[in-house]
């Protein structure tokens, strides 16, 4: 048996609990794996409130997670890249808010001795997606990128992967996290009216491409900015397609196990950080999505089993 939290019925965090299951066995492909941190993310919560529920629908009693970090314990048929003992960290099939997750193989890359199982376990989602924008929007070294809440989950890597590309980033932020995005080498600038003109003040002809990571109504003015939609794209205004915006919504479309080399070659050099805000135990899931639903949070929140 493996200890995991689950919900029964969609709803708050009240509906949270930590309960007894079966632990999950790997199939063809797949290992299972001791949980050492799971990555806390917003979109969790809107699962579990069910707003994901036409186009993810759940078998409840369901639970939450897919950035994981841990230990191979269990190796299913077929699998040579990994072996029991095998530090790693990526996606996991199972939810990860667990003690035990089963996970694709080709979903895992291997863990550095030196990083932190809370770091570790916080990378795939946010870090994949961000990887993942930046390609769409083919962001290339010498261009300007406005990022749209640039200290946020995915926008602080989407930052600090632009900034690696040689690209000038510019990020809406809170005047609270300014300084902590000059220090990753972005340019703050607070959001709300008049963003148009504080943007200009810095890049007098606009930008070449808009992450919008925030969805508080900045895409007309990102249009604007980026002298039209075609290299605009956001995360979270889903009805800003028909503005000829692109509408991301499928996270790392694939491409986690790139992203992650990339994202952990940079953290080796010293050129990426993650700065973990806090971290909880299971028991504790339910106060550690919470905060991360608020979106005002000082960086990643991961679960320690």
């Amino acid at each position: 048996m493996s200890l995991a939290v689950q919900f029964s019925e969609y709803g708050t965090s009240e509906v949270l609990r930590v309960v007894d299951v079966p632990a999950p066995v790997p199939g063809s492909g797949q290992v299972r794996l001791a949980v050492r941190a799971a990555g806390v993310n917003p979109f969790d919560w809107k699962v579990m409130q069910g707003f994901m529920s036409q186009v993810m629908p759940l078998d409840l009693p369901a639970g939450l997670g897919s950035d994981i970090a841990g230990v191979v314990d269990q190796v299913g048929e077929g699998v040579t890249a990994f072996a029991v003992g095998d530090e790693v960290l990526g996606t996991s099939l199972t939810p990860a808010y667990a003690e035990a997750a089963v996970a694709d193989a080709d979903s895992l890359v291997a863990k550095p001795a030196g990083l932190p199982w809370e770091v570790a376990g916080t990378l795939a989602g946010s870090g994949g997606t961000a990887w993942t924008v930046l390609e769409r929007l083919k962001v290339i070294q010498g261009e300007t990128l406005l990022i749209h809440a640039a200290s946020g989950g995915v926008g602080v890597f989407a930052a600090q992967l632009a900034v690696a590309r040689g690209a000038r980033v510019i990020g809406t932020a809170s005047q609270d996290n300014h300084e902590r995005l000059r220090s990753l080498g972005v340019i703050p600038v607070v959001y709300g009216e008049g963003l148009a003109d504080r943007v200009r003040a810095i890049a007098p002809e606009g930008v070449d491409a808009v992450l919008d990571a925030s969805g508080r109504g900045e895409i007309p003015v990102s249009i604007d900015l980026a002298g039209g939609p075609g290299r605009v794209l956001t995360l979270l205004a889903f009805d800003a397609g028909d503005l000829g915006v692109q509408v991301h919504t499928d996270g790392a479309s694939g491409n986690t196990v790139q992203a992650l080399h990339d994202i952990l070659a940079l953290i080796e050099e010293g050129r990426l950080q993650v700065p973990i805000w806090r971290t909880y135990p299971l028991a504790e899931a339910a106060v550690a999505l919470d905060l991360s639903r608020t979106g005002h949070v000082g960086g990643k929140i991961a679960l320690l089993p």
